[in-house]
């Protein structure tokens, strides 16, 4: 056991030293935009595919209708089969004066091989394309709020580091107790498998987006073939980072501090359903990836608590002491994540607490799918869908 808590503090050095500074949360929008200036803003057509969205459609499309951005914008909202009134809402809102203009449509149910999150982007991405001509699409969720002056950094970003994607890690809510345990720590997680200074090197191999906020240049989309591309993908946003990045196109993904995520989560049930719905998914529903990744996070989260505590209860003080370092180093490293979601350093100590609860979460994702049942969003079920392609 001493051996195996060595090795659980070992690997945490490694991934302290050498995962890209995954911890960190400094990589941001750069602040008064990129390193050349906007000389012409560009048009851009904002487009918010929608599914039973009414109990947050009011707050994320207003933000949206009100952005200041100095060019053309237009919002294409893709009603994907509602039965909520989410776009009878949207037009309601729509018609504000000053308001951005607003389109409402409807692709109807995605023909077999496409997922209908992709589907409804397809149909309003084509659609906005014929109506504005668009330099860029901004690609957001229906629950994703945006500061007034969100999609200007955006642009500014992306035509001032001349980059062809800019997305950004929407702020998830943290209001009930489950909220401030789990969501951190997702976005820790994240952050850990696929390190955001990686994804931003033009030249590197990993690539990844948070598919609530992502402006993607119209040729890019074009020399990609995105959604057609990646029409089956669950994992929608990691697919089309790696789409665009295969094509040539340069990314960048970073947290973000105008947007946010208001989707409530204000249960267990809730949060365990956004895991699993596609945890196994990201493990390309691959039992031995599942097996080493079981493995992987006992090593790295549930051994160094278990032999702190164990070796002290039993006297075997270098394997506490080993425990207890790696603890040590693990609760450091996600302290930055906590302040930047403004919780409490005392949550640091309970991530292996929250590291099982993940476990368990990827564990039902594959059970499910086995059970024939797999992805399942708004009344949706994928049974057997392709990672990320």
């Amino acid at each position: 056991m001493t051996g195996i808590a060595g090795v659980s503090l070992v690997a945490w050095v490694w991934l302290l030293a050498g995962q890209g500074g995954f911890w960190r949360t400094d990589v941001r929008l750069p602040r008064g935009g990129g390193r050349a200036p906007v000389r012409a803003w560009p048009d851009v057509a904002v487009v918010v595919p929608a599914r039973d969205e009414a109990e947050v459609i009011g707050i994320s499309l207003s933000s949206l209708l009100a952005q200041e951005y100095p060019g053309r914008a237009e919002v294409f909202l893709v009603d994907d089969g509602s039965t909520d009134g989410t776009g009878e809402l949207a037009r309601e809102l729509g018609a504000r004066p000053g308001a951005l203009p607003l389109t409402v449509t409807s692709p109807g149910e995605p023909p077999q091989g496409w997922t209908g999150k992709l589907w409804a982007v397809r149909h309003g991405m084509a659609l906005a394309g014929e109506r504005t001509g668009a330099e860029y699409f901004l690609l957001t969720d229906a629950d994703i709020a945006h500061r007034p002056g969100s999609l200007r950094a955006l642009v500014e970003a992306a035509v001032g580091e001349d980059l062809d994607m800019v997305s950004q890690m929407a702020r998830l809510r943290v209001e009930t107790g489950w909220e401030r345990l789990i969501v951190p720590a997702f976005v820790y997680f994240f952050a850990q498998l696929y390190p955001f200074r990686w994804i931003n090197r033009p030249r590197g191999r990993t690539a990844a987006a948070a598919g609530g906020c992502v402006l993607l240049r119209a040729s890019a989309a074009k020399a990609a073939d995105v959604p057609d591309a990646i029409r089956q993908s669950v994992i929608d946003d990691v697919a089309l980072a790696r789409a665009v990045k295969r094509s040539g196109g340069r990314i960048w993904l970073g947290l973000a501090e105008q947007v946010d995520s208001v989707r409530p989560y204000p249960d267990l049930a809730e949060l365990w359903r956004m895991v699993a719905r596609s945890a196994y998914a990201q493990l390309r529903h691959n039992p031995l990836v599942l097996a080493g990744t079981v493995l992987g996070l006992a090593l790295i989260y549930l051994v160094p608590p278990v032999a702190a505590v164990g070796g002290a209860v039993a006297g075997a003080w270098p394997l506490c002491v080993l425990g207890t370092a790696a603890w040590a180093v693990m609760a450091g490293t996600y302290l930055p994540m906590l302040r930047y979601y403004g919780q409490p350093w005392a949550l640091a100590p309970l991530l292996p607490y929250t590291a099982a609860l993940y476990l368990l979460m990827t564990v039902d994702s594959a059970v499910q799918h086995y059970r024939g049942r797999g992805a399942a969003w708004k009344g949706r079920t994928y049974a057997k869908p392709d990672a990320t392609v």
